[in-house]
């Protein structure tokens, strides 16, 4: 079934209907000029990992924060993994770039096997290529990535990989039989390089069971497909809610929540639970490292949004 969610493609590139678009050039020049980062630690070794279950039987969900916007879904014997990163840095080379301020909540040799993967845009803190060679070594994996993404894994010898667009919805077979993967809208955008800008889409995920829905975000600014969303599929068991790299406000916007507003689209989609991405691990804009998770819990006015350390786990019901 295709969904019929608006206009973001003009022929050459993906755009954000509706919406203000993403800062050029001389928008990052100003920020970089005028940047104020919130001091933080260089490396925080608080980490204390966490070792999933092989498969997790039944309808129980456990979902564990490994880092960053990289989560392990484990349902019905099925173990999905969002936007994996298990690198130093979020960089086209290993030598400049964000570092990481914190280490993966479950490590390599602690991971179960992986039978699908969802990659919600080509960002390096999203589509971390040396993470996918190494699960692509393991075996077994599924990729799932928006309209146009999938070019990049197959040069890569990456797959298989199905590659989706607003809208449009892909069911498996084998250890994937009774999922089904949708691709809905985020207002975010896409690159790589200098010359790629949006040449590439991005997107959310409904995954879909009979126990009920899982949304994950990807990365997204706040909008009006949050109401689309619930309205199409209905009111999430769970969401996977990006909350980092906000400031400056003026600048962060029109690609990234604030925990405010991160709240609002939790209250919107009528999540029975929502829990925090995107923080915690790399320090890609002006807040600091923790902040993005405590100011989310001062907003927060009951238990139903989960800020979760790397590696803490929930079981949801």
């Amino acid at each position: 079934m295709v969904v019929q969610f608006p206009t973001h493609f003009d022929g050459k590139r993906f755009f954000n209907p509706d919406a203000p678009q993403v800062a050029g050039f001389w928008d990052v020049l100003q920020w970089k000029l005028t940047s104020r980062p919130q001091p933080s630690p260089g490396f925080l070794a608080d980490v204390e990992p966490s070792a999933p279950p092989r498969c997790v039987e039944g309808s129980g969900l456990r979902t564990t924060l490994v880092n960053h916007s990289t989560v392990l879904l484990q349902q019905r014997g099925c173990n999905i993994l969002t936007d994996p990163i298990w690198s130093q840095r979020p960089s086209p080379v290993a030598w400049a770039g964000p570092r990481r301020r914190r280490k993966p909540g479950v490590s390599w040799e602690d991971l179960p096997p992986v039978d699908a993967v969802l990659i919600s845009h080509n960002h390096y803190d999203h589509l971390d290529l040396p993470t996918l060679r190494r699960l692509r070594a393991r075996g077994d994996s599924t990729f799932v990535v928006p309209a146009g993404v999938a070019r990049l894994l197959r040069a890569e010898k990456i797959g298989p990989v199905h590659e989706l667009d607003w809208g449009e919805s892909l069911s498996l077979a084998g250890s994937l039989s009774g999922f089904h993967f949708h691709s809905v809208p985020a207002l975010h955008f896409s690159s790589r390089g200098i010359a790629d800008r949006n040449r590439t889409l991005w997107c959310g995920y409904a995954i879909e069971c009979q126990e009920g829905l899982v949304y994950f975000a990807g990365d997204t600014a706040f909008g009006g497909h949050f109401a689309q969303i619930r309205e199409r599929f209905g009111s999430p068991r769970l969401a996977l809610l990006p909350i980092g790299a906000y400031e400056p406000r003026w600048f962060m916007s029109r690609v990234h929540m604030a925990p405010d507003d991160a709240v609002r689209a939790h209250e919107i989609l009528g999540a029975k639970t929502s829990i925090a991405i995107h923080h915690g691990t790399f320090q890609l804009a002006d807040e600091g490292i923790d902040t993005p998770g405590k100011q989310l819990m001062a907003d927060v006015q009951d238990e139903s949004f989960l800020v979760l350390k790397n590696g803490q786990f929930a079981d949801i019901r």
